[in-house]
């Protein structure tokens, strides 16, 4: 007989059994389970609900119980419903009446909020140290490559020239952002639901605050019906995974391409990539690939679980079960990309030659030959214009702007001297853009003692 099958007069269907049980997958929160009942037991002897003994006789068992699960001493039953009821029925078995009290003032929907709070705020903070660790590495890489000269892109064509200490920067202020709006989503979720019943709290004389301190979190949540149909916390949490997935994209979208013949930017560790089974010249960025193709697996879970609850009155609804598989397939799936795409990137080398020429090879210092003219009386127009000439006849020629003779520059403007070549050298053209955020040493070498202090902060 189940748990709840005092008004039942026959057992489940086993079909039905089988699509209402949940303990294949939320067993993965047992541990969470028993320290929240742990926490009840012991306020219902605080409370006098309990007798000490009884509590301790509970408590003691609770995590043998635990133990054993974690040892594989104890295996996991499948024909109990949930993970509720598979360890409140082995504490019955061991300790008769006692453990019939372990439910008290308690129903498994405040519990399953309870247990899926806990461990949602254990991964968050797992998911964080990992975002950390992959900021650690782009910190150091952004310090070893200020001097690396590459192409900047805007429409994938090649704008101006930058530093890949730079383009590292961008990323490691995407991923600080994640950082900060995971900790965000763990200050929302940390008030516990526990001793919330039902829907409509319980007429035992609950502390509902103490449960909270010993579970570690700030308080208990302010209206139960919310307690129980809350799943905000876990929508919030999805979206910074899509968004983090997201930026892995982006960052693996350009290995990818980095790591083509055509542009041959990186060489990845053989470690990190595969061959071909007919092409045995291929080294494929199948690891860079797959975190991108993964993507789409992480936001198909938000969306899913937003339709879920998009039609859900209140309070709890059986639906909501459906918010652990695709939640827990993201938890993991996140923690994989971000372990791996941080390994993969520590062991990418940089051919620093082929940036470099790359920049020089694709008109980037267009920008700074008209800046080289306005700084000489010449209107911003008219320098685009003369640029965009000299632009028009070294693509005709089959050159680059530094490959131009001095006559080839004043037969387009008598302004030119010998100086244009130290103007739109790379160097020139990087470190000129000192301002805030820009991408010269100065300035990358401020950003990079902002970003080593907010590391250091955390």
């Amino acid at each position: 007989m189940k748990l709840w099958g005092g008004r039942f007069t026959k057992e489940t269907n086993e079909l039905v059994h089988n699509f209402n049980a949940s303990l294949s997958f939320d067993s993965k929160f047992y541990q969470e389970d028993i320290e929240g009942s742990i926490a009840h037991v012991t306020m219902l002897a605080e409370q006098g609900i309990l007798e000490k003994e009884e509590c301790s006789l509970l408590v003691k068992e609770l995590n043998h119980i635990k133990s054993e699960l974690t040892e594989g001493k104890l295996q996991f039953d499948e024909a109990k419903e949930d993970i509720h009821s598979f360890v409140e029925s082995i504490l019955i078995e061991r300790t008769g009446n006692t453990g019939k009290k372990l439910h008290t003032g308690r129903s498994r929907n405040d519990q399953v909020a309870l247990d899926m709070k806990l461990y949602t705020r254990k991964e968050l903070i797992s998911i964080r140290e990992l975002l950390k660790d992959l900021l650690n590495l782009l910190l150091k890489l952004m310090k070893e490559h200020l001097d690396t000269y590459m192409p900047g892109f805007t429409h994938l064509q090649k704008a101006q020239p930058l530093t890949l200490s730079h383009h590292l920067g961008a990323y490691f202020e995407m991923f600080k952002r994640d950082y900060e709006r995971l900790s965000d989503a763990l200050e929302r979720l940390n008030y516990s639901p526990l001793g919330a019943g039902a829907l409509a709290g319980t007429t035992y004389p609950l502390d509902r605050e103490y449960t909270a301190s010993l579970l570690g979190f700030y308080g208990a949540t302010n209206n139960s019906m919310d307690s129980v149909s809350d799943r905000d916390y876990l929508l919030e949490s999805l979206s910074d995974f899509s968004i983090i997935m997201m930026h892995l994209s982006r960052f693996c979208e350009e290995i990818i391409i980095w790591n083509t013949n055509e542009y041959q930017f990186v060489e990845l560790d053989d470690a990190y990539s595969t061959g071909s089974s007919i092409m045995p010249q291929k080294k494929n960025p199948d690891i860079a690939e797959l975190i991108r193709g993964k993507t789409g697996r992480v936001y198909g879970s938000l969306v899913s679980l937003l339709t879920t609850m998009k039609g859900l009155p209140l309070a709890y609804n059986k639906d909501m079960q459906e918010d652990k598989e695709l939640t827990f397939d993201a938890m993991d799936t996140i923690k994989g990309c971000l372990k791996l795409f941080t390994d993969m990137l520590s062991t990418t080398a940089f051919n620093k030659e082929k940036m470099a020429a790359s920049a020089k090879g694709g008109f980037t210092n267009a920008t700074d030959a008209a800046d080289y003219l306005v700084n000489h009386g010449v209107p911003f127009r008219d320098a685009h214009g003369i640029i965009g000439q000299l632009v028009i006849y070294c693509i005709g020629k089959g050159a680059a702007l530094d490959d131009l003779s001095l006559e080839e520059f004043k037969a387009v403007s008598p302004v030119f001297e010998s100086d244009i070549y130290e103007a739109i050298s790379l160097k020139t053209c990087v470190e000129k853009r000192g301002t805030k955020g820009a991408p010269g040493t100065v300035a990358m070498l401020e950003a990079i003692k902002h970003c080593e202090a907010w590391l250091t902060n955390l």
